[in-house]
């Protein structure tokens, strides 16, 4: 499973509030929250961001609220992979439950990709590739249910999937 675009890099710290701020929350419509989607952080995010561009934080990315809403307007917005080096517990189950990957890198691969560099991440192998610097890069890949899930577009269609199996 590869995703490949162009990052937007945010620091430590990075929660829901910051991601889809409590005065947008007045729908509950995704295309309707991308549109605000890290407007506190970034101004030019929702306007710039394309489909499959990736979001990448330090520690402690999505904590805060626990609201779901955060990961719908990063779905809306068409990101489907989010790395950092650690997930707020809530927030990284509402990515897998969203099919949103939440991928958790170390220190060096953080440190060696810039805001704005275009990449590739190969979760299953777990190969990294910045486009932009013609370096390769690697991580720990991501297997398990965890994995499965996301391969079949989250918790829901996971189930969906399960169902028409057993019928």
């Amino acid at each position: 499973m590869e995703f490949k675009g162009k990052v937007y890099k945010y620091g430590k710290n990075v929660d829901t509030d910051v991601i889809i701020p409590a005065r947008c929350l007045t729908t509950k419509v995704e295309s309707e929250l991308a549109k605000h989607c890290m407007e506190d952080i970034d101004s030019e995010f929702a306007s710039t961001v394309e489909d499959g561009d990736i979001i990448m934080g330090d520690t402690n990315f999505g904590c805060g609220s626990s609201r779901e809403q955060a990961v719908i307007a990063i779905r809306g917005s068409k990101v489907r992979l989010v790395a950092a080096k650690s997930f707020a517990r809530i927030f990284y189950r509402n990515c897998v439950n969203n099919g949103i990957c939440p991928l958790e890198i170390g220190d060096d691969l953080y440190d060696r990709i810039n805001h704005k560099d275009v990449v590739s991440f190969n979760i299953t192998t777990g190969k990294c590739r910045n486009h932009t610097t013609g370096e390769d890069l690697a991580f720990e890949p991501m297997t398990g249910r965890v994995l499965e899930l996301l391969q079949d577009g989250g918790i829901i269609e996971s189930v969906r999937k399960e169902m028409a199996e057993k019928a």
